[in-house]
């Protein structure tokens, strides 16, 4: 079994908790170490097994992630347990090899607008980023899975509507450059189910063995629909954050991330075992609640419960 085979089995459903990440990337407020560690433990309590965790970005600029390396190691100490870093330069990629994390995650973007106005830099220039962060990858005994995602995807905030070969060219680009997996991200949560379900299809068929990872944001309340649409053609690995915790700098009243809870129902719903109980899960807003009492949080799962009669884990 392979480094990639151990963190993302063939022919399983795999769900990632962006929330300690994504969804704290705009809060004015935000958790502390030890409240982080047990929103962790609770929702590794719960099944959950996959976690971003934080960013390798400047701490003056970023706060919220100086203690990367603690949540890093602490996912570490559970079994079966992976953190999930997002790195944007060289320095981050070296921090983050240091820091021995599963998977070293890095964005390039849909179109060369978004990437010059984000990035300042040019989408070949990030491809090429993309390949220097393989090649440091090599190097490291232990090899962290290394994941690139496609931001702007299905949609750009600068120019509209995107082309999907040219999502496919970058894809195959990536690929190429050495990555484990590519992201395809609805980052201003742009698109409907039958963009999401073609152009998923699209990349998935150009990876072959290798997983396709969707991440979906709900600013148009299509995050579940959407989810839906990317499991119907063959993603086996989505993004979501609890309580749908979040935003999007790009998209004003963007209401963050597809809501992890609901994702989760979806899955089993659609006959996808998750290993997650979705009462415990919900129980874990709690720690947001406290530690940000001011941020929005949603989901339906929180709202209404499991149907009657609806085990919380499936069997």
């Amino acid at each position: 079994m392979t480094r990639l085979q151990d963190v993302y089995p063939d022919n399983k459903i795999i769900l990632r908790e962006v929330g300690l990440r994504d969804g704290l990337q705009l809060v004015k407020k935000f958790p502390s170490t030890a409240a982080k560690q047990r929103w962790i433990r609770d929702e590794y309590a719960a099944g959950v097994r996959h976690f971003e965790v934080g960013s390798f970005l400047p701490a003056k600029t970023f706060p919220q992630f100086t203690d990367v390396r603690d949540i890093i190691a602490t996912i570490a100490s559970l079994p079966g347990a992976y953190g999930i870093a997002l790195t944007l330069n060289e320095r981050g990629v070296n921090e983050a090899l240091e820091s021995g994390v599963a998977e070293v995650a890095t964005v390039v973007s849909a179109t060369e607008e978004h990437s010059q106005a984000n990035a300042n830099r040019s989408r070949e220039s990030a491809i090429a980023n993309v390949r220097r962060l393989c090649e440091l990858r090599d190097a490291t005994a232990h090899k962290p899975v290394v994941n690139a995602a496609i931001s702007m995807a299905l949609g750009c905030s600068i120019v509209g509507a995107v082309d999907p070969n040219e999502v496919i060219r970058i894809a195959e680009k990536l690929f190429e450059a050495g990555v484990d997996m590519v992201a395809v991200a609805d980052t201003v949560g742009y698109a409907g189910p039958k963009q999401v379900g073609e152009l998923t299809a699209a990349v998935v068929k150009i990876a072959g063995s290798k997983p396709v990872c969707i991440h979906l944001h709900d600013t148009r309340g299509m995050g579940i629909a959407n989810a839906s649409a990317a499991l119907d053609a063959g993603a086996r690995v989505l993004d979501g954050s609890l309580g749908g915790l979040g935003g999007c700098p790009f998209a004003p009243g963007a209401t963050g991330n597809v809501v992890f809870e609901d994702l989760v129902f979806l899955c089993e719903s659609k006959g996808f075992s998750t290993g997650i109980d979705i009462e415990k899960l919900v129980a874990v807003r709690s720690i947001l609640k406290s530690e940000m009492p001011d941020e929005q949080l949603y989901g339906g799962m929180a709202r209404a419960g499991l149907p009657c009669g609806t085990a919380a884990k499936a069997a």
